[in-house]
């Protein structure tokens, strides 16, 4: 009798113990918001390359040949300097931090200022100082790729954890709605964003790719708290660095 009263009292004990609590950072309530950023960035981005060839032949009277040197370099620069982002993001500040970093510098005085730049050189800018003024708006924007391309796919997985079955499954959709969303935002650029450019103004196609870099900011830092963040893990250039430098050691000592 003693015993069954001993067990049902443990029994009551243990039902009165606090239910494992859901995590309240991380999973699809941090990582869809990482989807819609990472849309607008691709609209911009696209927005602007998709008709860049055709402003520089027709409104600034370039040969085709230079024209199209000239997108192809601005494109390849774009795709360098997110080495140096994902270095100083893997080394020193961990890839929430260079990804706020360059949201916060990027939209307003990298991406920011590029774009509002880009909008002046095709309206008010004067048309002598219009090449000049316009190219120097493409490599702003050229450097602010390099804190947010290399570190937002990662930091956007960051928030699925591992050892939860339930994250772990999650994540595996999760690359197929983020490529989903890229596609959708460099589609949506290549029809609205053109069609503005070419039957409205030059002026109103680059205005409507600043405002969506402004919402990828707001929207970023409305739900900063929900992410996860992990701190720098170590460049792999680093450790490769440091396995050329061992292998010259030794070979200096034999």
């Amino acid at each position: 009798m003693e015993s069954s009263v001993g067990i049902d009292n443990d029994f009551r004990k243990s039902s009165k113990l606090p239910s494992q609590k859901k995590p309240t950072t991380g999973g699809w309530n941090a990582a869809i918001f990482i989807i819609f950023v990472e849309m607008a960035e691709r609209f911009a981005f696209y927005g602007l390359a998709g008709n860049l060839i055709t402003y520089l032949t027709n409104d600034l009277g370039e040969p085709v040949s230079t024209a199209a040197k000239n997108v192809s370099t601005w494109v390849r620069v774009s795709f360098i300097f997110p080495l140096l982002g994902a270095f100083i993001a893997d080394s020193y500040l961990g890839r929430f931090k260079t990804i706020l970093a360059d949201l916060r510098l990027g939209n307003f005085i990298i991406f920011g200022c590029g774009m509002v730049l880009l909008t002046l050189s095709v309206s008010v800018i004067p048309r002598h100082y219009r090449e000049a003024v316009f190219f120097t708006a493409l490599y702003v924007l050229a450097i602010g790729e390099g804190g947010h391309k290399p570190c937002v796919q990662t930091f956007a997985a960051d928030q699925f954890d591992e050892n939860n079955p339930h994250e772990k499954a999650a994540k595996s959709s999760f690359f197929n709605w983020w490529f989903a969303g890229i596609v959708t935002g460099a589609s949506i650029a290549i029809v609205v964003v053109i069609y503005l450019q070419d039957n409205v103004s030059w002026a109103a196609g680059f205005g409507v790719l600043s405002v969506s870099l402004v919402a990828a900011l707001a929207v970023f830092l409305a739900v900063i708290k929900r992410y996860r963040k992990q701190g720098p893990t170590g460049s792999p250039f680093t450790m490769l660095a440091q396995v050329f430098v061992a292998a010259a050691k030794k070979r200096r000592v034999s």
